[in-house]
């Protein structure tokens, strides 16, 4: 397959929400194909389809020790509890900051094949569903940020060794531009 190029913040894309994906046919397939293998070689456990450029409700998650799962049209529908974890993201590269998520979720989609999946996930599938539906929705995880101080730098090692590396930096004038502006006030540069 193919290595996307992944769109990075403050691109517009990312704050656009996604179209439902009517019919799953072969550049459906394709593109989830290729969408695994740009979070691979990104080193991620989590890629939606905006992060590279295309505004269609797909998503791809794989955890460490499991297999990649490919969700089309997915969606959150219960959340329950609530904690305090360290997340990043391949589309702001170089920066974490702590977000408060769920302790678990249920979540829906359709496969490949166009059957319903249905689960209840905790602990990192949880807070990587999270995640992936809200870029989905045109949300960051910045917008979730316990304290927007919070939001941190990391050496190219400390980020290389996270949950979502990527190789390229985010300008420190594109994350002050976000932290001094309302999220309705943030305009691509």
């Amino acid at each position: 397959m193919a290595i996307l190029p992944i769109i990075t913040f403050p691109n517009k894309i990312l704050r656009q929400k996604a179209r439902k994906i009517k019919t799953i046919d072969g550049s459906i397939k394709r593109l989830s194909y290729d969408m695994i293998d740009t979070m691979n070689d990104a080193g991620g456990v989590g890629l939606a389809a905006n992060q590279v450029g295309v505004l269609k409700r797909l998503i791809v998650v794989q955890i460490p020790e499991e297999e990649a799962r490919i969700y089309i049209n997915p969606e959150i529908i219960y959340r329950e509890g609530s904690r305090m974890v360290e997340e990043g993201c391949l589309s702001v590269p170089g920066y974490v900051g702590t977000v408060e998520r769920s302790i678990w979720v249920k979540f829906r989609a359709l496969d490949l094949q166009s059957k319903m999946i249905r689960i209840k996930a905790d602990s990192l599938l949880a807070q990587v569903l999270e995640h992936e539906v809200d870029h989905l929705n045109g949300i960051l995880y910045m917008d979730h940020l316990a304290e927007h101080e919070k939001l941190r730098s990391i050496s190219p090692e400390e980020y290389n060794s996270t949950i979502r590396p990527d190789q390229t930096t985010l300008q420190t004038d594109d994350v002050e531009h976000f932290h001094t502006h309302s999220q309705s006030e943030i305009k691509p540069q």
